[in-house]
C-alpha cells in the first residue's frame, strides 16, 4: 500500500493504458477485491476465526464506498481515455490521465488504511511480529530481484515489460513501434536502489509504530501521509525524468497505431466499460438489498 509511489516507473504505463482488466475479467477481479487488496492482512499473518469474521465485516462498507464513489470516477476517466483517442495524443494529455489514477489510488489507500488500523488493534504481539517479518522478507526478495540486475538486464526488463503492456492493449506492434519502446527503455533511470533504501527506512519506522503505544493509530496515519508527500529530491528527479519519457512513448506509439490496433484498444476499453457498469449496478443492488434487511440482521 505505502510503496506505490516508489514502484518502478513502468507501473504507470500500465495505469495509463487502463489496466483495470489485468485479468481476463474486471468483474472477476473486482468481486475478489478482498483477496487482492494490498492491506489484506491474511496475506501476511494467520488470522484466527474471529479476526477473519471481523475483517469480512470491515470490508463490507469499504467495498460499498468504492463501488458507490470510486467506480463512477473510473468510468469518467475511461470516457476521457476513449475521447483522447479521437485526436493526436500529447505527452501532457497522457500525464493528465495518469494523474487521475494516482489520485484515485491515494483515495483508495486512505480509505483502506482505516480497515488496516482497525484490524491491527485486534492482532496479538506475535501476529504483529509475523506481519513485520513478512514485510522484511518481501524486502529481501525485492533486493534480490532488482538490485542484482546489471544495467543491461535493467534495460531489457524495461523493454520486455513495456512491450508486453502495449501489446496487451494494441496487439502486435510494428517494427517502428518496437524500436521506439526499446529506445525509450534505455532512457529510463534506475530508481530501484533509492526506492528500496527508503522502503527499508519505512519498515524500521513502522516496526516502532506497531509497538502500539497509546495513540499509535493516529501516528501511523500521520507517518503514511508524510511518506506520501516527502519524496526525496533524488527520487523526485528520477521519477519526473522517467515519467516524461514514458508519457512521450505512449503518445508516440498510440499516435502511430494502425486501424487494427485502434480496433484492438477500443475493444479492450469497451470490455472495461461493460465491467465497470456491471459492478456499479451490482453495488446499487447490494445497497438496496442491505437497506431492506431488518436492522438486527446487519453486521
Amino acid at each position: 500500500m505505502i510503496d506505490v509511489l516508489f514502484r518502478g516507473a513502468r507501473v504507470w504505463v500500465v495505469i495509463a493504458l487502463f489496466v483495470v482488466s489485468a485479468c481476463s475479467s474486471t468483474t472477476y477481479v473486482y468481486n475478489r477485491l478482498d483477496f487482492l487488496l494490498p492491506w489484506y492482512m491474511d496475506d501476511y499473518v494467520d488470522l484466527d476465526a474471529e479476526q477473519e469474521v471481523y475483517l469480512d465485516e470491515l470490508l463490507v462498507p469499504f467495498l460499498a464506498w468504492h463501488r458507490a464513489h470510486e467506480l463512477p470516477v473510473y468510468l469518467t476517466a475511461l470516457n476521457r481515455i476513449e475521447g483522447s483517442l479521437n485526436e493526436p495524443l500529447t505527452p501532457g494529455g497522457v500525464g493528465a490521465i495518469v494523474t487521475d489514477f494516482e489520485s484515485a489510488w491515494l483515495r483508495l489507500q486512505g480509505e483502506g488504511l482505516t480497515q488496516l488500523l482497525d484490524l491491527g488493534a485486534r492482532l496479538s504481539d506475535e501476529q504483529i511480529a509475523a506481519f513485520l517479518e513478512a514485510l522484511w522478507e518481501q524486502q529481501r526478495e525485492f533486493e534480490e530481484e532488482y538490485l542484482e540486475r546489471d544495467e543491461e538486464e535493467f534495460f531489457e526488463d524495461n523493454y520486455d515489460n513495456t512491450l508486453d503492456t502495449f501489446q496487451d492493449y494494441l496487439g502486435k506492434l510494428s517494427d517502428d513501434q518496437k524500436q521506439w519502446v526499446r529506445e525509450s527503455s534505455r532512457q529510463l533511470l534506475r530508481s530501484d536502489q533509492v526506492w528500496l533504501q527508503e522502503r527499508a527506512l519505512w519498515l524500521t519506522e513502522l516496526g516502532i509504530l506497531l509497538e502500539r503505544e497509546p495513540g499509535w493509530q493516529e501516528r501511523v496515519r500521520v507517518a503514511v501521509s508524510a511518506k506520501n508527500k516527502n519524496i526525496t529530491p533524488e527520487y523526485q528527479r528520477v521519477y519526473e525524468h522517467n515519467m516524461d519519457a514514458i508519457y512521450q512513448l505512449i503518445a508516440q506509439v498510440l499516435n502511430a497505431r494502425s486501424e487494427r490496433q485502434s480496433r484492438h484498444v477500443r475493444g479492450k476499453l469497451a470490455d472495461v466499460r461493460e465491467d465497470l457498469e456491471t459492478l456499479i449496478a451490482q453495488g446499487k443492488t447490494d445497497t438496496a438489498a442491505r437497506s431492506d434487511e431488518p436492522s438486527n440482521n446487519r453486521p
